[in-house]
């Protein structure tokens, strides 16, 4: 697997997640893109590479294919590391 030359971005909370994730059970970028597509998602490999870069919003109905295609909760694509208990 290739490592990530830039940074991440702020434009979602998922992106690191499912790069993570997917990472984690092997599943090569361009096949998760298929398999994304095939899902019904029309996602070509910049638009997925941007989100995963967290430099793009991600669709709730990409977070829906992305998790199903995971085997995750959609709740858990998500970082809420940014919260504080306070906030609520």
């Amino acid at each position: 697997m290739k490592i990530r030359k830039q940074d991440y971005g702020t434009a979602n909370l998922v992106g690191r997640k499912i790069e993570m994730l997917r990472k984690q059970k092997g599943i090569k970028q361009k096949d998760f893109i298929a398999k994304i597509q095939v899902a019904g998602c029309d996602m070509n490999a910049t638009s997925y590479s941007k989100l995963e870069g967290q430099i793009r919003s991600a669709t709730d109905k990409e977070i829906f294919v992305i998790a199903k295609i995971l085997n995750v909760k959609m709740e858990d694509l998500f970082d809420d590391s940014f919260l504080r208990e306070k906030d609520f």
